[in-house]
């Protein structure tokens, strides 16, 4: 290889970036936005250049490592391979299928061989002990589309490009390139709002880099967006602004909705929402009289204690003012792989509980609220071996300390990954896959939650190293050697996931082929997002359900709340999370270029609280809720609503036996040691990160 260029899709978030890679000898010299890309039009952010940093990270894995009494020695794949389904059989012959457990990380779902790959192995290990970074983000957003829409995947997406106002609850897509919104080059899109004279709304507790840009903002106390939205709705109905349009021939629940949302005028909900009732009917009477308007919640809105009664109202919200299917509004997805076309209808939830609190499955998963648990409490199926996929949990879900003790008591644990990290440093073995840029890729899940329907495959731009793996190659073996009665390979025949691709991609509605993407590195451009209901409802009644039975139920909940201001016992202030556009989740900081600058991991707070606290800016303070403490430095700033503080996500690199030199050196502290496992959406067990209570006190 000498000198060339390849354009490939960035896979480190949803915003699917068109990137232009200059090589010289081998080596990546410029990394840069492909202008030629109908997507994202030349955009990309400060993450897209650390994938040649993650491509030449002397601490990423090649081969599999064993950890040992000498510290950790490379062994072959076939040692590996052996070991670990030999290890996996043991356990469950002697405590049962369930006490080999799975946890599924947030980057699985990122890469083409594991999407397509690791539910086959997961399968092979006929075990309900099934975890993932789900139900510590956006279980929420999947379980309000499958009640309302008949699919947990049929989720509206913001029609960003059309709309006339756009209203952003809990969500910072100029931070995070949108999420559930997959957006490239979202502040100029919504900066194109404003100049088409447009308005951007953004409700957060903090006044985030989105809210900063956008024409108005409303601070609100953290775990109260349902009240808001209730009020909406409210005053929607009062005063007789409901405007279906074509929906009201397949939309039902309506006067049930009614009946509901009569009880929490903005009167009533202004005290607990922080937010006057003149400016939610003002907020409103804005929503309703646009041309379009489109009503968005992100994370902030999932990880909070009614995170699925809130995304069922946004729904909602969009349904009742006509903005559902229609240009502007929220619109679904047409991809070139639609795995919708023959998704089946079943029930997917509850159909089993966790074995200690008994939470709920969904989607076949439990709530990783309750892994820890699992793992420490004796009994029956007592979880005693984990397979770790992608993830870190120890710094990615509540009460990472517990977690961190729970794995230390596992029987075995095995990671694929390409890091040992602050969790991975706890297995018995770890299977690296190759990575970054020496494998295809085509993106399975984000073309389904694009605010533009698009196709672009990507070609690997280096071989992996001789001997190395892709993920699909291990997931593939690991499931194949489970089904032999003596483990062995003999008669495996690995199978590349473009295979499957190509055949998606013709049986698509466009009958695309995996050859016609090749011969447009750049991507295809399939169109805006069209109006398709009721034909691509999953409904048993091709209906739009408002008022779905579970989530009217838990209304009663939320009822019991009303009014509920106080702390715990001296707990005065509540933790939100954030996020940098240099950061993401917790495996992108071994890159020098995104940790270098000023500290990021601050515990941010209100200059009023600050005062009253007696403390300057960058002292140190002890921050503390339920299940623990960590020491940072504070960033004094008006940006927060005052009561709340905010600590960013995926830092706390300092914990012992991590092999990660640049991220240790900007170790940080962990939010999620501060975090707290009962504190959950009680209906689904979703995560609530959001409101959780906390005092500080200075060091």
């Amino acid at each position: 290889m000498k000198n060339l260029t390849h354009f490939r899709t960035c896979n480190l978030c949803e915003a699917m970036c068109g990137l232009e890679i200059k090589v010289e000898n081998g080596s990546v010299t410029k990394i840069e936005g492909d202008k030629n890309d109908p997507f994202s039009r030349g955009h990309i952010c400060p993450k897209a250049v650390a994938l040649k940093d993650i491509y030449e990270d002397p601490n990423r894995l090649k081969f599999p490592v064993k950890r040992t009494d000498n510290g950790w020695q490379q062994i072959s794949w076939e040692q590996a391979f052996g070991e670990v389904v030999d290890k996996i059989k043991e356990i469950q012959a002697k405590y049962g299928k369930n006490a080999v457990a799975m946890y599924q990380g947030n980057p699985s779902i990122h890469n083409l061989g594991t999407t397509m790959n690791s539910p086959l192995f997961a399968k092979s290990l006929q075990t309900k002990s099934l975890f993932s970074a789900t139900s510590a983000d956006q279980l929420p957003h999947h379980f309000a589309a499958w009640q309302m829409f008949g699919h947990p995947m049929l989720m509206p997406i913001p029609d960003i490009d059309f709309t006339d106002f756009m209203l952003i609850i809990g969500g910072n897509p100029i931070a995070s390139n949108g999420s559930i919104m997959s957006v490239p080059d979202v502040a100029n899109r919504l900066k194109a709002i404003q100049k088409r004279g447009g308005k951007v709304v953004v409700i957060d507790p903090r006044l985030t880099e989105t809210a900063a840009k956008a024409d108005q903002h409303f601070f609100i106390r953290p775990g109260t967006d349902s009240f808001l939205l209730l009020a909406i709705i409210q005053i929607i109905f009062a005063e007789n602004l409901v405007s279906l349009g074509k929906l009201k021939d397949f939309s039902h629940g309506i006067t049930l909705l009614k009946e509901i949302s009569a009880d929490f005028s903005p009167e009533k909900v202004e005290l607990q929402t922080g937010i006057s009732a003149k400016d939610i009917r003002q907020l409103t009477h804005d929503f309703v009289n646009s041309k379009t308007a489109v009503c968005y919640g992100r994370v902030g809105v999932s990880v909070q204690t009614f995170g699925s009664i809130a995304q069922w109202l946004i729904n909602a919200i969009n349904v009742l003012t006509g903005n559902l299917d229609r240009t502007g509004g929220a619109m679904f997805t047409a991809p070139a792989v639609d795995f919708l076309a023959r998704a089946k209808t079943d029930n997917r939830f509850n159909r089993w509980q966790s074995r200690v609190r008994g939470l709920p499955e969904f989607l076949g998963e439990l709530p990783v609220a309750t892994l820890a648990e699992e793992i420490l409490t004796e009994g029956e199926n007592q979880i005693k071996c984990l397979i770790t996929s992608c993830g870190n949990p120890i710094l990615s879900t509540p009460n990472g300390r517990q977690l961190d003790k729970a794995f230390d008591t596992l029987e075995y644990m095995v990671a694929i990954d390409i890091y040992i990290n602050e969790s991975t440093q706890h297995a018995d073995i770890i299977l690296p896959p190759a990575t970054g840029l020496e494998v295809p890729h085509y993106d399975m899940t984000f073309h389904m939650l694009a605010v533009r329907n698009t196709a672009k495959f990507s070609e690997a731009l280096f071989s992996k190293t001789e001997g190395a793996k892709y993920d699909w190659e291990i997931y593939q073996e690991l499931a194949y050697r489970m089904s032999q009665p003596n483990s062995s390979n003999i008669g495996f025949i690995s199978e590349a996931p473009e295979v499957k691709l190509d055949l998606g991609l013709q049986f698509g509605p466009y009958g695309l082929s995996l050859q016609k993407l090749k011969e447009n590195p750049h991507g295809i451009d399939l169109g805006a997002l069209k109006p398709c209901l009721p034909n691509r409802l999953l409904t048993p009644e091709k209906r739009i359900n408002l008022a779905p039975e579970i989530l009217v139920k838990d209304i009663e909940r939320l009822r019991k709340s009303l009014n509920d201001n106080t702390l715990m016992n001296g707990f005065d202030y509540l933790l939100i999370g954030r996020r940098h556009l240099r950061d993401n989740n917790s495996w992108m900081h071994n890159s020098e270029r995104l940790v270098k600058g000023r500290n990021r991991c601050t515990l941010m707070i209100h200059s009023d609280d600050a005062q009253k606290l007696n403390l300057e800016n960058n002292a140190v303070v002890k921050v503390t809720s339920r299940v623990g403490s960590v020491e940072l430095p504070i960033e004094i700033t008006n940006q927060m609503m005052q009561g709340v503080v905010s600590m960013p996500h995926g830092y706390g690199h300092a914990r012992k036996g991590v092999q990660l030199d640049i991220a240790s050196k900007h170790a940080g502290v962990s939010i999620n040691d501060l975090t707290d496992e009962l504190v959950l959406d009680e209906l689904t067990g979703n995560v609530a990160f959001n409101n959780v209570a906390v005092k500080i006190e200075k060091i």
